[in-house]
């Protein structure tokens, strides 16, 4: 019997259950037990403790409400969206940086309205947005292999959260192989600057040295300053004479570095872009088209890294300590890797001119339509 058909027997007999004798009230109680397969003192229970009419759910303390109003939900939601679902600490500075382009692309906002996103807090933004949260919990494969190799002329490096300075990149790649590792699909070479967080990415067929290593090669002619340092995992496609040459070969020698095997944690800064970078587009497909590597590249040459490196901000650890057995993170407020270039004292100012006159360009939501355009035709191809 169903939750609800139990319910409707329970309000058919109580009243005539609370005025029976003591001898009714026994035929009553088997009757019901029978029929709905309760215990008996469960039954009794529930026959002495139902009523009819619940009171009304007292209103809620204090001043209504000023967010719950369409007028404020609405662009809220709609950069949350376009934002690609960030944490309410993030969409707060999200809301003041993309406000320029939402009034460009969607039209402008009351005054009321405007003052009110400006005034809205992290936790306000947590409770609106609640019922609306995704939740995603796909896992994937691994795909490292060990190469041995090269691996006593290539330093270990635990040090990388010390890093002030832009130049000291961290590396990565990701399977785009479905849920089989059979035969050839493509990669994702993805890498990142540790003092600014400005990320790269290139697509590569297979993992291959010299497909690997031509990735890297146009990921470090994109990033604005440059690379003092390169630190990777211990996987085959990265601990080889290809790219050991190419760090080494050169008048100003890159700092070539490994992690130490098995700890993840040490490549911290790159692993947590492979999800919210390359995961949460792409997903978990297979993607098994020589075609679709050159689709790839070109997203990721244009839209995808103005779009993140422009518009996505992060927080940067700052402090960690151990108090009484616990663990105290101290972080710094959000901020593009954009606006951390700036910042920066490292980064030559004709640099940062170039990136403030490509900065005032862009929209964010034209960049975010960009991309998804872009992928419907990968997916598309992919489908064909």
């Amino acid at each position: 019997m169903s939750p609800g058909a139990r319910m409707e027997c329970l309000e058919s007999i109580y009243l005539r259950y609370k005025r029976a004798s003591r001898k009714e009230k026994t035929l009553i109680l088997n009757e019901f037990c029978t029929t709905c397969g309760y215990h008996r003192k469960h039954a009794i229970r529930l026959l002495c403790n139902f009523k009819r009419f619940t009171k009304p759910k007292p209103k809620r303390r204090g001043a209504p409400s000023i967010y719950n109003k369409p007028s404020i939900m609405g662009p809220l939601k709609r950069m949350w969206l376009a934002a690609n679902l960030p944490c309410s600490k993030r969409l707060k500075v999200i809301i003041r940086l993309w406000m320029p382009g939402y009034a460009k692309e969607y039209g402008a906002l009351s005054l009321d309205v405007i003052k009110a996103l400006y005034r809205i807090s992290p936790p306000t933004i947590d409770r609106i947005l609640k019922p609306s949260r995704a939740k995603y919990r796909l896992r994937g494969r691994c795909t490292t292999k060990p190469g041995t190799l090269l691996r006593k002329q290539i330093p270990i490096k635990t040090n990388q959260w010390d890093e002030f300075k832009p130049g000291f990149i961290e590396a990565d790649t990701l399977a785009h192989c479905g849920e089989s590792l059979t035969g050839d699909f493509a990669y994702t070479v993805d890498a990142v600057d540790i003092a600014t967080g400005w990320t790269e990415q290139g697509a590569s067929w297979g993992k291959g040295e010299v497909g690997v290593l031509a990735a890297l090669k146009d990921i470090e002619a994109r990033i604005p300053f440059p690379v003092l340092g390169f630190d990777a995992d211990n996987g085959g496609e990265f601990i080889n004479y290809h790219l050991l040459r190419h760090f080494a070969d050169r008048i100003k020698p890159v700092q070539f570095t490994r992690s130490r095997p098995y700890h993840k944690d040490d490549n911290a800064h790159v692993e947590q872009k492979n999800w919210t970078h390359v995961r949460q587009w792409f997903g978990y497909h297979r993607l098994d088209k020589r075609k679709i590597v050159v689709m790839m590249n070109d997203l990721y040459r244009s839209e995808w890294r103005l779009y993140h490196n422009f518009f996505q901000p992060s927080t940067k650890l700052i402090e960690k300590k151990v108090i009484a057995s616990k663990t105290v993170k101290r972080y710094d407020k959000p901020k593009t890797p954009y606006e951390r270039v700036l910042n920066s004292k490292y980064v030559a100012t004709s640099v940062k001119r170039v990136l403030k006159e490509q900065f005032d360009t862009l929209n964010p939501f034209r960049l975010r339509k960009a991309i998804e355009s872009k992928l419907k035709r990968i997916f598309d191809c992919l489908n064909r």
